[in-house]
């Protein structure tokens, strides 16, 4: 998220109105170890599209992504042996790149291939993040092999009826799209390009760093799995600890206990997927507020209302204005 925000404002893309629209600000996109829904990546696209107003956003930003840098999976690629050592452990961490996307690797005839997966049909078969997500790994691998490494095809699983030679272009290699599978093929004797900075003392303690952090982020795994649950559940009225841990089929004394491990609270958690969805409707919707006090679970617009001033310093029929203003500027571009 953080390297397609950089590539968006190399773009010139108001970001602004972006964040307006997702119901997030810029400082969403610093959160200490920040993991966005991956079931978001459909909507997130759209509003990309739709502000940009350019249907090939996806791969002009994955042009303008920078290098994944500084990061535990870069120094495991860096202290391997070689190309294909860093390959195959990273493959034990990839998690820590992304919860949406994952990676099967494999060599065939003269070429090695990486099969790119994700955990929903729907976002397999999305153009903007596919054409994205490979251009980074482009760029990644380019970064880590001294600017050798380079695609020999790609397979999409996505249909493009144009510019499909823009994007040949743009990924340097032949394309191919209404595959079955998302693949990156490139020479297999990439795979043995050194490392200038292999050492076997430093590789094993990155393994350790990565280990801990795969810990920690299934250890927030129960905040997805919460704020799935409020979603259904509001509506009801009935957003409890108690309601939420039965329909997780645990104890709500485990629930706490496996959110205060994961550094928050069945409060906090839920204060903060209401105040989401409250500037969500308010920016994108022309949802009264009595109906949005009813969605977003609030049992009368009074409660609501001092709750939103205390999450925003505003009213909501403030933040309405402010966001839907930027938003009307955005159409009339």
């Amino acid at each position: 998220m953080r390297l397609i925000y950089e590539a968006m404002k190399k773009h010139g893309i108001d970001t602004d109105a972006i964040f307006t629209r997702l119901g997030v600000d810029e400082n969403y996109v610093y959160t200490e170890h920040l993991r966005t829904p991956h079931s978001a990546q459909l909507y997130f696209w759209q509003v990309v599209e739709d502000v940009s107003g350019d249907p090939d956003i996806g791969l002009h930003l994955g042009q303008r992504l920078p290098a994944y840098k500084g990061q535990v999976l870069e120094y495991l690629f860096l202290s391997s042996p070689n190309f294909g050592e860093g390959l195959r452990r990273a493959q034990n961490y990839q998690r820590l790149l992304s919860d949406a996307a994952k990676t099967d690797f494999f060599i065939e005839g003269d070429n090695a291939c990486m099969v790119l997966d994700t955990a929903s049909e729907d976002v397999r078969r999305l153009k903007h993040f596919n054409e994205c997500f490979v251009l980074g790994l482009i760029t990644f691998f380019r970064s880590i092999t001294d600017g050798s490494f380079q695609p020999t095809r790609v397979e999409f699983e996505h249909e493009r009826e144009e510019r499909q030679d823009h994007v040949a272009e743009v990924l340097g290699c032949e394309v191919v799209f209404g595959a079955t599978e998302n693949r990156l093929y490139f020479p297999a004797s990439a795979l043995a390009h050194p490392s200038p900075h292999a050492e076997p003392e430093l590789l094993d303690l990155h393994e350790r760093f990565a280990s801990e952090q795969v810990a920690r982020l299934e250890k927030k795994d129960i905040v997805g799995q919460v704020e799935r649950i409020v979603a259904e559940l509001l509506d009801s009225g009935e957003v409890t600890l108690d309601a939420v841990a039965e329909r997780l089929g645990i104890k709500a004394r485990t629930l706490r206990t496996r959110l205060t491990e994961a550094e928050t609270s069945f409060n906090q958690v839920l204060a903060d997927f209401r105040y989401r969805l409250a500037r969500q409707l308010l920016a994108t919707t022309d949802e009264s507020i009595d109906e949005i006090v009813y969605l977003t679970g609030f049992s009368e617009p009074s409660t609501f209302y001092r709750a939103f001033k205390r999450w925003s310093n505003m009213t909501p029929i403030e933040y309405r204005k402010t966001a839907q203003g930027k938003d009307a500027l955005v159409d009339a571009m």
